[in-house]
């Protein structure tokens, strides 16, 4: 069939499908931002660890998510190929996920910073597991829902404002949580269970639809039967031969990576930034609302514009935007004041687009290298992918914590005050702006190597 020729129209994903499918960010969003906005300062603040130290409770389990990611995406490449659907580890990892996250904020600060530092490690490592199972499998699942390149940035850009809704609820809704006991040690616990409940709740709803993809066929079944006894090393290896066959997989990975660099390093910031720079703890929450409000409404905006111009501008424009606002907050360093919500919500509209057109190229990929080297890998693609967005979020944190042990940042316990050397409170400021600022500049770049057009993917559009 030529290129030119007509071709059937995929059938529309129902809504009942889009909107379970987008519910499962309540859980992913929550995690991410939960543990990445107030799990640094937790141990800094809280239970009295040393910043470095503090970057390697953070690290670490991040670390184990990029060693079990693609062995994560082999199983459930398997599930799949056995039983029709990779809905057996999603619930495994919504199930335990709750008790975990939990238990990563029980630390209690009078054991000291050694037990504490040692208890949240565990936990959180654990929990990094939990999530693992159930992200890996749901990231897969967009490929197998529609083959439709435009089906698939409406099913994503559903799912960034369900993201978006998230990352305000546990962005606000956290800090406010950790404050209704007036203790921050029983307020730590109350925001731990809550968040992990809710979570929770949010990825067994996107489990259901797991089973609405389409199911593997004999060749794919036959290639996962293949690799079914292979080794952890052996899954690992299979996802790094997608990354060095897939050229568009590399670009569009390595641009995620470093935008989750950038954002993960603002998350994890953004705490410093309401104590230290606007003084007032309660402006965390404010940040917030500044950065996922207009966020909400400009997510189908980024999906109206991919549909007109395609998806990999329109990721391009949303990067720049939001370059030029996160250039504009370092402007704090000498007037602090309000204005800095205008900057970050700004911010907030490109974060949308960098979210949700990403993640709806992803599918576009998968489905290339279908067409290309042959299917039944798609946990592969979904391994990789989400052990490069933990090595962006995991180096965020860690980043922050060099940066401001070399700045000479104070650490302390719950209820001790303490003051900051000018040295530290303009790291604090640069790693808001600048910083994330040069690292999205660098993302364009990987981004300018993404050859991958709506008509590789629908060609009937040509």
């Amino acid at each position: 069939m030529s290129i030119d020729a007509p071709v059937s129209s995929p059938a529309r994903l129902k809504t009942g499908v889009v909107a379970r499918y987008a519910i499962g960010s309540l859980g992913t969003g929550g995690f991410a931002t939960l543990p990445g906005l107030v799990l640094t300062y937790y141990l800094t603040d809280s239970l009295g660890v040393a910043a470095l130290v503090a970057g390697v409770v953070v690290t670490l389990p991040k670390i184990w998510d990029v060693i079990i990611g693609p062995f994560i995406g082999a199983l459930s490449d398997g599930d799949r190929a056995r039983h029709g659907t990779r809905r057996r580890l999603m619930l495994v990892g919504a199930l335990s996920i709750p008790f975990f996250f939990a238990l990563t904020f029980a630390a209690p600060p009078s054991a000291g910073p050694l037990v504490g530092a040692l208890w949240v490690l565990i936990a959180f490592t654990l929990c990094s597991t939990a999530f693992t199972l159930f992200q890996v499998p749901y990231i897969a699942l967009p490929a197998e829902l529609t083959p439709s390149y435009d089906e698939r940035t409406r099913l994503l850009t559903w799912r960034v404002v369900a993201l978006t809704i998230a990352i305000l609820l546990f962005g606000a809704g956290g800090p406010a949580l950790r404050g209704t006991t007036g203790d921050p040690v029983t307020g730590y616990l109350v925001m731990g269970i809550v968040g992990g409940v809710v979570i929770a709740l949010g990825m067994l709803v996107a489990t259901g639809v797991a089973g609405r993809a389409r199911r593997a066929t004999e060749a794919e079944a036959a290639i996962t039967r293949v690799s079914g006894s292979s080794t952890i090393r052996d899954h690992f290896a299979a996802g790094i031969r997608a990354l060095r066959r897939s050229a568009p997989f590399r670009a569009l990975l390595g641009t995620f990576v470093l935008q989750a660099l950038g954002t993960a390093l603002m998350l994890a910031d953004a705490q410093y930034v309401a104590k230290w720079v606007l003084h007032s703890e309660a402006a965390v929450e404010l940040l917030f609302v500044a950065l996922i409000a207009p966020a909400v409404f400009a997510a189908p905006a980024w999906g109206a514009l991919a549909r007109r111009i395609g998806k990999e501008r329109s990721f391009a424009i949303a990067s720049l935007v939001f370059l030029v606002a996160a250039l504009s907050i370092v402007g704090v360093l000498w007037a602090p004041g309000g204005w800095i919500y205008i900057s970050v919500g700004l911010a907030g509209i490109a974060y949308a687009g960098m979210q949700s057109l990403p993640m709806a190229m992803l599918p576009d990929v998968i489905s290339h290298d279908e067409r290309t080297n042959g299917p039944g890998r798609a946990g592969s693609f979904s391994g990789m992918w989400t052990a490069g967005e933990t090595v962006g979020f995991a180096l965020g944190a860690a980043v922050l914590t060099v940066i401001l042990a070399i700045t000479g940042y104070v650490s302390s316990t719950a209820g001790q005050t303490v003051e900051q050397p000018d040295a530290a409170v303009t790291a604090i400021v640069l790693s808001f702006s600048i910083v994330p600022a040069a690292l999205v500049l660098l993302s364009l770049l990987a981004l300018g190597r993404y050859r991958l057009r709506r008509t590789d993917i629908d060609p009937g559009t040509a």
